[in-house]
């Protein structure tokens, strides 16, 4: 591949492979493709056959063709045929940039719009790989909801080269993402992994032995002990405004600044009253909201310090009861569910809080083996957990690779 970045002609991309010198044709989009609008479930019928329904939702679930399972499976008008290039025509989803090709006839709703290159002059994964580097929120309205519409696609100017280096270009990128996507599914084996070994050596609070022990040498019960045995709640106060780093528990992220999550603060302007978190301190959210129905519990990791909102219960491990680590990876898990369920009452739910009240907190039972059988597991998980980060920057190195390659491949 030859870098052409000093080359004057416009009409040529910075990388080219070898052998290629023609400058590229520019043309009007809108003069080679043709734009498919998407319909309304209540207008598409099993009556003449069967054809997949995609929602805009799916464009999160696939990685570049859309291949998981549609919603509906019924035949309308506005037909799709296999190669179309797949976005989002309003709403957030188009700040996502997500684009997606299918590789079969579909249908999609009326949120959706496909484009379908003349495959004469441009090809479908040429078309692909030019919309995904143009980025829809740069063509979007954005004035009020981002949206997009013929009068945006077709106008678009793009630079073809011929069939044959349209050729080369997608091949190359395509391999990239064939990497990209393998790199995603190994994350998640990985994680699925370290859940796996959290739901094999860790005991329920009904439990004394787990399914698997982290070694043959631990053979002893684990004992079961009440929270606040070993750890000690925080109450200590941001009285004299030792810290103005306001936090936030995000179930996601931990214990992180709020104006860095909410890109604002929304705490009140008195943080005197907030409680001081210092590094290795947990705190737990009664907030309840999708996968975390019993709140999170979450550790101090980012930051040296911090003040948290009275709303939450804080508390500090005992060192010398409890490894931190060990009690960490409990509270990741769903061990603890039960438990906790069990202090609430049905129904007693308020404003988006738990009812769980500070002592019933500190009462809830947890499982507790050796120290050192604490340390051998929380060594294990954490083993995990430093290679899932190790993938998880290879594959952000991949993708800055893919957006060097769009950006200089491209016009």
């Amino acid at each position: 591949m030859t870098d052409t970045e000093n080359n004057k002609n416009s009409n040529s991309p910075v990388l080219r492979f070898p052998g290629f010198t023609e400058p590229w044709k520019k043309c009007r989009l809108g003069d080679y493709i043709r734009i498919f609008s998407g319909e309304s479930p209540n207008c598409v019928s099993s009556k003449f056959g069967i054809i997949p329904y995609y929602k805009v939702e799916q464009l999160n679930w696939c990685e570049k063709y859309l291949g998981e399972t549609p919603y509906l499976s019924q035949r309308g008008k506005n037909i799709l045929p296999e190669g179309c290039v797949v976005f989002s025509k309003r709403g957030a989803a188009i700040l996502t940039n997500k684009v997606r090709m299918n590789l079969f006839p579909i249908n999609i709703d009326t949120n959706l719009m496909g484009i379908k290159a003349d495959n004469s002059f441009i090809s479908d994964q040429y078309l692909f790989y030019f919309i995904l580097r143009a980025r829809l929120s740069r063509i979007a309205d954005t004035s009020t909801i981002p949206q997009i519409n013929n009068i945006h696609i077709n106008p678009i100017t793009i630079h073809v080269p011929s069939l044959e280096e349209q050729e080369k270009i997608t091949r190359s990128l395509g391999l990239l993402d064939e990497r990209i996507a393998t790199q995603r599914r190994l994350i998640e084996d990985l994680e699925k992994l370290k859940s796996s070994i959290v739901e094999e050596v860790y005991c329920s609070p009904r439990e004394n032995v787990p399914r698997q022990r982290i070694n043959k040498k631990y053979v002893d019960n684990w004992s079961v002990c009440q929270l606040g045995d070993i750890c000690t709640r925080i109450t200590r106060r941001n009285t004299t405004i030792e810290s103005n780093r306001i936090l936030t528990i995000a179930a996601q992220y931990g214990l992180i600044d709020q104006c860095s999550f909410f890109n604002k603060v929304v705490a009140s302007e008195n943080l005197s009253n907030y409680y001081i978190l210092k590094k290795g301190d947990f705190a737990y959210n009664k907030s309840y909201s999708g996968d975390y129905i019993w709140g999170a519990v979450k550790r101090l990791d980012k930051y040296e310090s911090g003040v948290l909102s009275p709303l939450y219960i804080c508390f500090q491990p005992k060192e010398k009861l409890i490894d931190s680590d060990y009690l960490l990876f409990y509270f990741e898990s769903k061990k603890w569910h039960k438990d906790i369920a069990e202090i609430v009452v049905e129904g007693a739910r308020n404003h988006g809080l738990l009812n769980v009240s500070i002592k019933d907190f500190f009462n809830m039972l947890i499982p507790l083996p050796s120290l050192d059988e604490q340390r051998d597991i929380a060594a294990t998980i954490r083993a995990v957990l430093i290679k899932i980060e190790c993938e998880r920057t290879i594959l952000q190195r991949y993708e800055s690779q893919k957006g060097y390659l769009l950006s200089k491949m491209l016009i």
